[in-house]
C-alpha cells in the first residue's frame, strides 16, 4: 500500500466495508476515535489503531461504550473530529450520550454495524434491527442523521459525508452499516487527497465577549469554539440558553428544542439522498436500504423480465425520512414492498406516508441471514396483480 502526505491511501484496494470505513474517516480528517470491541465492528477499528499512528490520529480503546460515547464528546470541543464505533449491544450503552450529543450539538460520528438482537443475539449474522433506535434511541424530542451503505465502496464514501453532515449540521451522524455489509470484500477506489470533499468546521470569529456558543446562524447552526481559545464555554444537557447557560422554563424548551429539530426538518429535502431506478412508470416500488438492497436488485429483475414495471427506491441517508417524496410516488402506484432485516421498521414510515393511498407490504426477517430473491420476487408479482 502506498500513501500520500496527509497518510490517505491512493489507488484501488480490495477491503472490507468495515476497513473501507476507517480508511474513509481517514480521508475525512478524523482524528480521535474512541471504542470498546465488539463484533462485527471490531475491524474498524483494528485498523484505525494500526494507521492512526501515521496520520497522527489517536484511538483510545476505553473500559466500555459508554466511557468511548462521551471520550468523542469531549475531542471533539478540543478540537478534534472524532468518531466511535459499535453494534446493537454498544448501541444502546450510547443512547443517553447521543441524546447528550444531540442536545449540545457535538458533531461526530457513530458507526453501528448491525447484527441479530435483541441482547446478545447472533453476533457474527447480518440484521437490520436498529433501524427506529438509530431514530428514537434516545429520550426527548431530536433529530439526528442515519447513512446506510450497500458496499464497501459506499462505506468509503459514505462515512467521508457522514463526517461533512456532522459538521455542517453540528449533529451526530450515525452511520448504519449491517454485518454483511461489514464483512464483504469488494475493490474500492480511494481518489487523491485534494478530490475528496471536506466540510470544514464553522469556528467562529467573533472576539471573546462576542461570542455566545449557542447563538445560531440563518441556517439555525451556531458556530463553534474549542477550548482554551478564549472564549467562554459551557456546555450542559439541561435545557440552556445562547450561552450555554441552563435555564428552567417552558419558553426556554420551546425555543431550543424547536431549533434543534427545525435545522434538520427544514435542511430535509438536502440532506436526503436516495437512488431510484425504474420509477417513472412503475406500478410497484421496492424500497429497501443496506445489503437488503442487493438483494432486492435481483428479484427485481427477475420481476422485470417477466413484464412487470417495478421501480426500486434505494434509501442512503434513512433519517431524515425522504417523506414528501414517498406521498408523491404513493399517489401513482399500487404497492410498496419493503424489505427490510427486522420485523417491520421503515416500512412503518412508509405506511404513514403513503396514508392509504397505495398498499404497503412488509417482508419481515428477523435476522441471521439476508432474504432469498425469490420471497421479494413473490411479493413484487403478488403487488403487482
Amino acid at each position: 500500500m502506498s500513501g500520500n502526505g496527509y497518510g490517505v491511501l491512493v489507488g484501488a484496494y480490495y477491503l472490507d466495508g468495515d476497513h473501507a470505513a476507517a480508511e474513509g474517516a481517514i480521508a475525512a480528517g478524523c482524528n480521535f476515535v474512541a471504542g470498546y470491541p465488539i463484533t462485527p465492528s471490531t475491524e474498524v477499528v483494528e485498523r484505525l489503531a494500526s494507521r492512526f499512528p501515521h496520520t497522527n490520529g489517536k484511538f483510545i480503546q476505553m473500559e466500555d461504550e459508554i466511557a468511548s460515547s462521551i471520550a468523542i464528546q469531549g475531542a471533539v470541543w478540543g478540537g478534534a473530529k472524532a468518531m466511535t464505533v459499535s453494534s446493537g449491544p454498544g448501541i444502546s450503552l450510547m443512547m443517553e450520550h447521543i441524546g447528550l450529543a444531540a442536545m449540545t450539538e457535538v458533531p461526530c460520528v457513530i458507526i453501528n454495524v448491525q447484527r441479530g438482537g435483541p441482547s446478545t443475539g447472533l453476533p457474527t449474522l447480518p440484521a437490520q434491527a436498529d433501524m427506529m433506535q438509530a431514530r428514537w434511541g434516545s429520550h426527548g424530542d431530536y433529530e439526528i442523521i442515519a447513512l446506510c451503505p450497500n458496499s464497501p465502496q459506499e462505506c468509503f464514501d459514505l462515512v467521508i459525508h457522514a463526517f461533512n453532515l456532522s459538521e455542517q449540521y453540528r449533529v451526530p451522524v450515525l452511520f448504519m452499516m449491517d454485518e454483511s455489509v461489514g464483512h464483504m470484500t469488494e475493490r474500492v477506489v480511494i481518489p487523491p487527497v485534494e478530490e475528496i470533499k471536506i466540510t470544514p468546521r464553522r469556528y467562529t470569529k467573533r472576539p471573546p465577549g462576542e461570542y455566545l456558543p449557542y447563538q445560531p446562524g440563518e441556517d439555525l447552526v451556531p458556530e463553534m469554539t474549542q477550548a482554551g481559545q478564549g472564549h467562554r464555554i459551557h456546555i450542559t444537557g439541561l435545557t440552556h440558553d445562547e450561552k450555554g447557560y441552563p435555564v428552567m422554563n417552558a419558553e426556554c424548551q420551546q425555543k431550543l428544542v424547536n431549533r434543534l429539530s427545525d435545522k434538520i426538518r427544514k435542511n430535509a429535502g438536502e440532506i436526503s439522498l436516495y437512488h431510484e431506478d425504474g420509477i417513472g412508470d412503475a406500478d410497484v416500488v421496492v424500497l429497501s436500504y443496506g445489503i437488503t438492497s442487493r438483494i432486492t436488485m435481483r428479484a427485481i429483475r427477475q420481476a422485470r423480465a417477466q413484464g412487470i414495471k417495478v421501480g426500486h427506491l434505494r434509501l442512503v441517508v434513512v433519517w431524515p425520512f425522504p417523506e414528501k417524496y414517498v406521498r408523491r410516488l404513493a399517489r401513482r402506484i399500487q404497492a410498496f414492498v419493503v424489505p427490510e432485516i427486522n420485523l417491520g421498521q421503515v416500512v412503518l414510515e412508509v405506511e404513514r406516508c403513503a396514508g392509504g393511498k397505495c398498499e404497503t407490504i412488509s417482508l419481515p426477517h428477523a435476522g441471521g441471514a439476508v432474504h432469498n430473491p425469490r420471497t421479494i420476487y413473490d411479493a413484487i408479482v403478488e403487488a403487482a396483480r
